[in-house]
């Protein structure tokens, strides 16, 4: 999967200072209804849990994007976005 260059949003802007324990999944910058629908479906609830496997993916970009596209049918830049912010939220937080 190519690298679009990502872009923030307002839902991103908005969660990467605050914690993320409760944040549902379809909370993350880039998952709508639909895919949070989908990420349920497969045990990922919260927020916490994609970034869990963000972190066991060695925060690594394309692999990221490629599991969140296999797992929930995000396109590149639902895909990107989401990344972009589990990024700025782990540098801030971690």
């Amino acid at each position: 999967m190519s690298r679009p260059p990502c872009y923030t949003s307002q839902k991103h802007n908005r969660f990467v200072s605050g914690p993320m324990e409760q944040l549902d999944v379809e909370s993350l910058p880039g998952i709508d209804v639909v895919l949070g629908s989908r990420l349920r479906e497969k045990g990922y609830k919260k927020a916490y849990i994609v970034l869990g496997r963000f972190l066991m993916l060695n925060r690594d970009q394309d692999m990221f994007m490629c599991w969140i596209h296999d797992i929930c049918g995000a396109n590149t830049k639902q895909a990107c976005d989401c990344y972009r912010f589990l990024v700025e939220w782990a540098t801030e937080h971690m």
